[in-house]
């Protein structure tokens, strides 16, 4: 009989412990640490930073060029622990929304400092005021934003892009002169970056008051090819569609002037030094120098991507209360083909 009555008992516990089971377990995991629970509920993930470290909180635009690449890299490479900083890294993969959520999280987690490279220029004030509520310093990165109250943001590391343009420009300028220019019509077609963003604003701008000075400059058409090699190649198939008479391509970075180049030479014509098309590029990353080397490209302005070290330096001139500018500029070159050499190329790592 006492038999019977244990293995009841021992019945009654098991089932118990089957039916509490996943309760328990869940527990553990909830206790346990961070874990997905479904599949899309995750829990906020926190900083693990040590007391004396800096904490920046960094969202880039994307990737969508080797220039974007270069910039990221230089910017992990300054934010590193021996540099006594502790870095949470965001791509916003070329989306808004993404940014704000971003530094939103940012917020939420209490970080020291906040650095972007906004995609486009507006629709920022609400966020950053977010951050100057929660006593939050913003640093921005390679581009401008548009905002009614510039105290919302300490400074912006970055590249001068209308003087970039007016560079192109003025490069132009020297070149047709060269060529003996003698007041022909020069058909013009330029491919621009994403709209909204500061590179696009200040290199059409740049490049425009040039332009204007020059009543045989034909500007035939400007179309959107959004920084990307495939979207430039579509742009200059588009173009060459529709005018047999261009004489100047503006590209606004080297990953549209790759694709252009590639449309005019399936076309049949050639471009470059010795060719029917002038090339005018942004960036100079080493793929883009060697094609100028090799005069397939004219000429290429530079915007440096090396941020990194300039952020560093901004950051800790903040840490010790000294002042600093509202505006930093990297510095940056023209390159052309006699200017190119085997040394420069040697030690281009972007």
């Amino acid at each position: 009989m006492r038999e019977k009555i244990r293995k009841y008992q021992n019945r009654i516990i098991n089932s118990i412990v089957l039916l509490f089971l996943p309760l328990l377990l869940l527990l553990a995991v909830t206790v346990g640490g961070r874990f997905k629970i479904f599949g899309d509920i995750t829990e906020e993930p926190t900083v693990q930073e040590k007391a004396d470290q800096i904490v920046v909180g960094v969202s880039q635009l994307g990737s969508e060029s080797g220039w974007r690449t270069a910039n990221t890299e230089s910017v992990q490479n300054a934010f590193t622990q021996k540099n006594g900083c502790f870095l949470i890294y965001h791509n916003a993969r070329q989306k808004q929304e993404n940014q704000l959520k971003a530094i939103r999280s940012f917020i939420s987690q209490r970080v020291d400092y906040i650095v972007f490279s906004p995609v486009v220029e507006t629709g920022w004030d609400t966020v950053l005021q977010e951050a100057r509520k929660a006593g939050i310093p913003v640093i921005l990165m390679d581009r401008q934003v548009d905002v009614e109250d510039e105290s919302l943001y300490v400074t912006c590391v970055g590249s001068d892009f209308v003087e970039e343009g007016e560079k192109a420009g003025r490069w132009l300028e020297s070149e047709l002169i060269r060529r003996g220019d003698g007041g022909e019509p020069v058909n013009i077609v330029v491919l621009l970056g994403t709209e909204g963003s500061s590179a696009r604003i200040g290199r059409t701008a740049g490049f425009a008051s040039v332009a204007a000075r020059h009543k045989n400059w034909n500007i035939l058409e400007q179309e959107d090819a959004e920084f990307t090699s495939t979207k430039g190649k579509e742009v200059m198939r588009n173009f060459l569609r529709k005018y047999d008479d261009i004489d100047v391509v503006i590209s606004q970075n080297d990953d549209m002037t790759f694709g252009a180049i590639e449309a005019i030479q399936e076309s049949g014509r050639s471009v470059g030094v010795n060719g029917d098309i002038i090339i005018v590029s942004f960036d100079a990353v080493k793929s883009a120098l060697e094609m100028v080397s090799e005069g397939i490209i004219n000429v290429d302005i530079e915007c440096n991507p090396n941020q990194g070290e300039y952020l560093l330096r901004v950051i800790d001139d903040l840490e010790a209360g000294l002042p600093v500018e509202k505006q930093y500029y990297v510095e940056e070159n023209v390159f052309k083909k006699q200017n190119v050499t085997e040394e420069l190329l040697r030690s281009r790592t972007y």
